[in-house]
């Protein structure tokens, strides 16, 4: 019998992947190739310049946050599948508006859903929250310290955290703070400490958990007490509460059975939904799922006549105007200023 040659596998869809790396690489190991465009400082990014750093058109175009003044310009117009990875949605406002020029965006603030919801839809707005890279493990480590905070601590940047750890370490002299890397720093804790600035469910909470560290943390929103249980996988303390943060830190350091019992949940529960291959699949079928009805084409159908697409060109129009005043850069600021008069 005759043998035929297999068939070529069809190659994945080409995604730009601009800003962050996150969980990046795993998309590769879903099917879809990836061309990483780092940003390391404030840029403005047109359809061209994409294309030139990809050496292709691109089928979906990502921009995993960077915390920065809007990155990409005309993205309303651009002839791919389009989606934004939210984190800092709690800081900057104006994301919830500039997500909605995207076809689909993820969000990993739960709490910040319905302002992305509003402007774009419940259908194409993802919760995907953080999680702890592989490299966060537990490991063998003599416990060198107490209560452990590792971070940036400054009065000008995190005034919130600077004066809550002052305010700690008068009635808990065992607290240590070190800025350092989290996975060599955080096994040396009996008790990993927690700050949530601003209401955040943080990468911190899971790169603890994934360290095997026990872990105390605020009780918070943005969908904490969905992801684990307090007194299974964590301690916890009522936010910028100083007293009840060192008296549970206390009651944790003077029982070491139930801090090992609580970095073990809370170790086996990250490992087994909280890494970067678990946001990737998620991420992915969302993206696939855009792909399948056709987003980018019903977007690009609306045209500029479409009552919602004027008025989302407006207010985008408004926000690059805003930029283009406020990046401090002549460069970056002529950039916006085109931008906003191709969106008047």
């Amino acid at each position: 019998m005759k043998q035929h040659d297999a068939e070529p596998a069809i190659p994945g869809p080409v995604i730009a992947w601009i800003g962050g790396q996150f969980f990046q690489p795993h998309m590769e190991t879903l099917g879809f190739r990836t061309r990483l465009i780092p940003l390391t400082k404030p840029s403005a990014l047109a359809w061209e310049d994409i294309m030139a750093a990809c050496g292709e058109a691109p089928d979906v175009v990502v921009y995993a946050d960077r915390s920065l003044p809007p990155p990409l310009l005309g993205v309303e117009r651009y002839p791919c599948l389009t989606a934004f990875y939210c984190i800092d949605a709690h800081i900057h406002a104006w994301y919830p508006l500039y997500a909605a020029a995207f076809d689909l965006c993820a969000v990993s603030l739960r709490d910040e859903l319905p302002r992305f919801e509003t402007e774009m839809g419940t259908e194409r707005v993802l919760w995907l929250p953080p999680f702890a890279e592989d490299r966060y493990q537990p490991r063998v480590a003599a416990k060198d310290f107490d209560l452990l905070f590792v971070g940036t601590v400054d009065p000008e940047t995190t005034p919130i955290r600077h004066v809550f750890l002052q305010r700690l370490a008068d009635i808990l002299p065992g607290l240590t703070v070190r800025r350092g890397d989290f996975g060599e720093l955080m096994p040396r804790a009996r008790v990993v400490l927690n700050i949530a600035e601003r209401g955040d469910l943080n990468f911190r909470v899971f790169e603890a958990l994934a360290c095997g560290s026990c872990l105390l943390t605020p009780r918070i929103a943005n969908g904490q007490s969905l992801l684990f249980s307090e007194g299974e996988q964590f301690a916890a303390y009522a936010p910028d509460d100083a007293a009840d943060c060192a008296r549970t830190a206390n009651e944790l350091l003077a029982d070491s059975t139930r801090r090992e019992a609580l970095a073990r949940a809370g170790h086996a529960l990250v490992d087994a939904a909280d890494r970067p291959r678990h946001r990737a699949e998620a991420f992915a079928a969302l993206l696939r799922q855009g792909l399948e009805d056709k987003l980018c084409a019903l977007r690009l159908a609306q045209g500029p006549g479409d009552a919602r697409n004027a008025s989302l060109r407006r207010r985008l129009r408004l926000l690059f105007l805003h930029w283009a005043e406020a990046c401090g850069d002549p460069l970056l600021a002529g950039r916006y200023l085109t931008q906003a008069r191709a969106s008047a």
